[in-house]
């Protein structure tokens, strides 16, 4: 496969659980690419608010407080990494407090035309693999290489309780459920980029598939469109 001159966007979106992530690595993996995770972003944007005491409710001050924050990007193990004020969250990304406000924050059109500037600039680093909720139809509309992955929403459920097991050993099956379910209203009702199958996207429904398969179909249209 040759390497074209200009860099290269494989946007994988879909809902919450849906395997993006996993799958997004993999993808990265096999095509020497780099892997982006654009909710780690507003999951940061969101720590950054919860630690600062600013509301999560409040745009003019979340939009004062990024336009005073340092967000640098760099390269760790094949993916992009960020300090915010010179401070890596870390796994307090993952922590359930930013986990419930996420969605509020990142419903706020002032904070994802910040978010998606940050994104496109990432370009910088090469040929990319994004993740997310709106890479295919905001971020990278242009695109071709477009996936939205799918999976039945109690399968969904089990994959997060797995995740939270495994992190905080704890969690509710129908309690996640229903907050995955809520997360899917937010993502799909907001007035500003709300999650929907971008145009042109191939559709994969994940819920019987292993990710190893489904980032095998991924790789080999990519590797297929290139070579066209």
């Amino acid at each position: 496969m040759s390497s074209p001159k200009e860099p290269i966007v494989v946007s994988i979106d879909g809902p919450a659980a849906s395997g993006k992530s996993t799958v997004a690595r993999l993808v990265a993996r096999a095509l020497d690419f780099v892997y982006v995770d654009s909710g780690a972003l507003y999951r940061g944007v969101t720590w950054k608010a919860l630690r600062e005491w600013v509301s999560v409710r409040d745009p003019a001050r979340l939009l004062e407080m990024l336009a005073n924050v340092e967000l640098e990007f760099y390269i760790e193990a094949g993916a992009v990494i960020f300090t915010l004020d010179g401070e890596d969250p870390g796994q307090q990304l993952r922590s359930g407090a930013v986990r419930e406000s996420v969605s509020d924050v990142a419903a706020l059109p002032a904070v994802r035309a910040f978010v998606v500037a940050q994104l496109r600039g990432l370009v910088r680093f090469g040929h990319l693999v994004m993740e997310g909720r709106d890479i295919g139809s905001v971020v990278f509309p242009a695109t071709p290489h477009k996936f939205y992955l799918d999976a039945d929403p109690g399968e969904r459920a089990r994959r997060r309780h797995q995740e939270l097991l495994q992190a905080e050993g704890g969690g509710d099956v129908a309690a996640v459920l229903t907050s995955l379910q809520r997360r899917d209203r937010q993502d799909s009702t907001r007035p500003t980029a709300p999650l929907q199958i971008p145009l042109g996207a191939r559709v994969i429904n994940t819920t019987a598939m292993q990710a190893e398969e489904v980032a095998a179909l991924i790789v080999g249209a990519v590797r297929e469109a290139l070579r066209g």
